[in-house]
């Protein structure tokens, strides 16, 4: 059995999806459904279970010996939530009993992490694990600090031999786009921000740049295509023998004005791209460069190319966007 947290949300149903497809049965799904149309993301999934997470305590202590591997990408992903509390036990407490749990059952620990932990990337986005690294960097927000908690506490465990999951993998997703990203809200990537106005052949608006290194447009992020996260993580369970914390990005930094002139030519379009004040509450908080450091990952063995950034968004647009069944 392999359980996955947040399965019926944007990064767990594509993983949920990419395992179903590579063969794996016994699927179980611990989420919240909710009265909107989240439910689609699985509706193609083949399960054994989907469980509320209210009632995952008695789940997994029923089907304890079961459990191959917990992928818990369950959160609250909000970078702009601010409610610390909902974030502590949805974030850090969470992760905490489900590694417990993992501890005591010796099965695979495979958690969503994240590039906030980078904070505005002063000391590099290097995935060291190293406890002076991790006690050193400083996230922008809640979300980006819960996530770094557990990084920090990962490497406790480790370092003062407490007992581990025997795999136990930290992924520090950079800036992810893909299907199944439609119940976001505010939180969908731009593309899918961008799309419906770009297919009308109208003006998109990106954020206008407050720093004297990036023009309007211009601010550069990672940005990787959701199936590759995917790829990573079933590399992983193929390969219990590796552990550790691991940046899961393209490895190349690219501009906002680059991805929405790729969302109109996956359209046939020219690009047509404006430049809009930027919130004054985000200025502070906003982060101009991400690129993931993928060289640990290299190093641990994973060998599959990362997708480039057009092609990506040419999959994402006509393979979903723009189709009448944009679920995967």
């Amino acid at each position: 059995m392999i359980i996955v947290t947040g399965g019926a949300g944007f990064i767990g149903s594509c993983i949920l999806a990419a395992l179903q497809d590579a063969g794996y049965r016994d699927l179980v799904v611990i989420d919240y459904l909710g009265t909107d149309e989240k439910w689609k993301n699985i509706a193609k999934r083949e399960l054994a279970d989907c469980v509320h997470p209210d009632d995952a305590d008695a789940y997994l202590a029923a089907h304890a010996d079961e459990v191959q591997a917990i992928i818990h990408m369950g959160a609250i992903s909000s970078t702009t939530e601010t409610d610390a509390d909902l974030i502590n036990r949805s974030n850090f407490n969470l992760t905490h009993k489900l590694w417990d749990f993992c501890c005591r059952q010796q099965c695979s620990f495979i958690y969503a992490s994240s590039a906030a932990t980078y904070g505005a990337g002063e000391l590099g986005f290097r995935d060291d694990e190293t406890q002076e690294h991790l006690n050193a960097l400083r996230p922008l927000n809640c979300y980006g600090w819960s996530k770094a908690a557990f990084d920090r506490k990962m490497a406790r465990e480790r370092d003062e031999h407490r007992p581990t999951p025997p795999q136990y993998a930290g992924l520090k997703f950079f800036n992810v786009y893909g299907p199944n990203e439609y119940h976001k809200g505010s939180m969908k990537s731009v593309i899918a921000h961008i799309f419906p106005i770009a297919k009308q052949n109208e003006e998109v608006k990106l954020f206008k740049s407050y720093h004297p290194d990036y023009k309007d447009g211009w601010q550069l992020r990672d940005f990787v295509w959701v199936g590759d996260i995917a790829k990573v993580v079933l590399w992983l369970l193929k390969h219990p023998e590796v552990s550790g914390l691991f940046n899961v990005g393209a490895g190349e930094a690219r501009s906002f004005y680059d991805l929405a002139a790729a969302t109109f030519a996956a359209l046939g379009l020219e690009p047509k791209i404006g430049y809009k004040e930027m919130p004054e509450s985000l200025r502070p908080k906003y982060q101009y460069y991400t690129k993931a450091d993928i060289s640990k990952l290299r190093a641990a063995g994973y060998t599959e190319p990362m997708t480039p950034l057009e092609e990506g968004v040419r999959r994402y647009v006509q393979g979903y966007l723009n189709t009448e069944d944009p679920y995967m």
